[in-house]
């Protein structure tokens, strides 16, 4: 069993020993900063449950940090770290835990050369109708507009949040709190990095998360992942940069935000362990986009060793990595993975939000650059904006730093969880023949459909160049999406997310209905699979 918490994974303690490995591997953390002074530890039934141990073992654990004067007991307040130690600098710097290897079992897909491109046109909406939503070539800049616009009675649309399980009374609280004690300077004109007290909670945040040692001044918080990618753009094209190669299958939105800002986006094929570095080292583009920990929407891991070939290709090619670290926290069946921000800083733009922690309407993220890149992003949010709104970045503080957050978190695993599971097995009732991928995370499944007399092993990635099969992703999954949407199901074409050519197939979201939702969402795409010319 592993933890989000720091990176912990029982399978690394010594037999007989796990309470002293434990209690080490905290030590380390509170030396290294990466829990600073202050800081309260998980409670230990709770740490317990996570790792799968006892709950005796977790207990002598922090037995032994106390006897040592590193932490200690605040009853209701739990257990809280009270002192590093002795000549240890806390100063935050490179992380060196090793990268996790992927588990996660996909077949890998079909390759193409590296270098292929495909630039189709690209269309503009004004809320159309269904039936002009899910039609050949590129969608246009309003599609997702059009989408959420468009009426059904069941969405499950990827990337969207329970909304329902909005930690309202928390936030209440927390917002209640912040404005008894805040003075009135703090509501003028504040850092356009962001409030000091979000900044450092997002800190600490990403170090028991994450992995990522961050010095709070380094951290920029934006307005959700979608403007951080366009203030990436903006500075990247100011230093000359042209390309931020994307993989593919890849988010249509970071790509339309990304020609947004004026970057070209060439695609690199994704197979079973993430992005190939080969075919990303044969595009030429000296940056790339990638979502390592749950890539969207494949849903694989990047692998131990496609990590290291990645690093070597930035050491070697003075290349730059965008980390998008969308959805890292919602795990199920695999161990956490650390960041790649935590194996080489210097050459990795890292950001993260809370979009699908809590909800996209609050448009908080943060933004963790190199040194090459930290003022020039900084100051494109100054003169984009002056800064996010402080307020809920105070109350986001709170919620982190109480420990609410983390406990929402938890409630919404096993939330999720069981709806992954009703969607799993209502595709297997309702979409037999189809082919289930990224289960082991996040908030959505892809799903991609064979052509007829293929096997049922086929995997979405870029095809074979040359005429596209009559079945393939443009002419199948777009009829498939509107005519589920005329049903009431909303969903995304796999296509949409492709740049290249893919098998047919669709990428659903599970997390904002219950299970008995997301199943009758799957039994109206099924149905409606009989109902598409060319269906299967």
């Amino acid at each position: 069993m592993a933890a989000d918490f720091l990176q912990l994974d029982v399978r690394q303690a010594p037999p007989g020993q796990l309470s002293q490995w434990l209690a080490t591997r905290l030590r380390d953390a509170i030396a290294d900063g990466r829990l600073p002074v202050g800081v309260r530890l998980p409670a230990s039934r709770v740490l317990a449950a996570e790792l799968g141990v006892s709950r005796g073992v977790v207990t002598e654990a922090y037995r032994r940090l106390g006897e040592d004067g590193h932490v200690a007991g605040r009853g209701r307040a739990g257990t809280v770290v009270v002192a590093a130690p002795v000549g240890v600098t806390t100063a935050p710097g490179p992380a060196t835990a090793a990268p996790a290897t992927s588990t996660n079992a996909v077949a890998a897909p079909t390759t193409t050369p590296a270098g292929a491109t495909a630039t189709p046109g690209q269309r503009r909406y004004e809320f159309p109708g269904a039936g002009e939503l899910f039609v050949p070539g590129e969608p246009g800049a309003g599609v997702y507009d059009a989408l959420r616009a468009a009426p059904a009675r069941i969405d499950l649309s990827p990337g969207l949040p329970d909304l329902a399980s909005f930690p309202r009374a928390a936030w209440l609280r927390a917002e209640r709190a912040v404005l008894a004690s805040l003075p009135a300077s703090a509501l003028g004109y504040g850092d356009p990095r962001g409030t000091p007290e979000l900044r450092r909670a997002v800190a600490d945040w990403l170090a028991r998360n994450r992995g990522v040692r961050a010095d709070p001044a380094e951290l920029l918080i934006v307005s959700g992942t979608a403007q951080a990618l366009g203030l990436v753009a903006r500075v990247l094209r100011a230093d000359g940069v042209t390309e931020l190669a994307v993989e593919d299958p890849g988010s249509l939105g970071a790509r339309q935000h990304l020609r947004a800002g004026g970057l070209a986006t060439p695609p690199v094929p994704v197979d079973a362990e993430g992005v190939r570095v080969d075919a990303l080292d044969a595009t030429g583009a000296r940056a790339v986009l990638v979502t390592p920990a749950h890539q969207f929407p494949i849903g694989v891991v990047l692998g131990g060793e496609r990590r290291r070939a990645l690093m070597r290709w930035a050491a070697e090619r003075d290349g730059l990595v965008v980390e998008d670290d969308y959805d890292a926290e919602h795990r199920y069946d695999r161990p956490p993975v650390p960041a790649l921000r935590a194996m080489l800083p210097d050459r990795v733009i890292y950001a993260g939000s809370v979009s699908k922690l809590l909800a996209p309407a609050l448009r908080i993220g943060w933004v963790l650059a190199p040194p090459k890149y930290r003022d020039a992003l900084v100051d494109a949010k100054r003169f984009m904006d002056l800064g996010s709104a402080a307020l809920p970045q105070l109350v986001l503080a709170r919620l982190m730093g109480t420990g609410a957050l983390e406990r929402h978190l938890r409630l919404l695993r096993g939330r999720h969880r069981q709806r992954r599971d009703a969607m799993i097995a209502a595709i297997g009732r309702h979409l037999p023949g189809a082919v289930v991928h990224g289960a082991a995370a996040g908030l959505h499944l892809t799903v991609t459909f064979p052509p007829r007399g293929g096997g049922p092993g086929a995997a979405p990635g870029p095809a074979a160049p040359g005429p596209a099969h009559p079945e393939s992703a443009g002419p199948l999954d777009t009829r498939l999406a509107a005519a589920a949407l005329a049903r009431g199901a909303k969903t995304h074409p796999l296509s949409w997310h492709a740049q290249l050519p893919c098998p047919p197939g669709l990428v659903m979201g599970y997390a904002a209905g219950g299970p008995g939702t997301v199943a009758d969402g799957v039994r109206i795409i099924g149905g409606a699979i009989g109902r598409t010319p060319g269906g299967r």
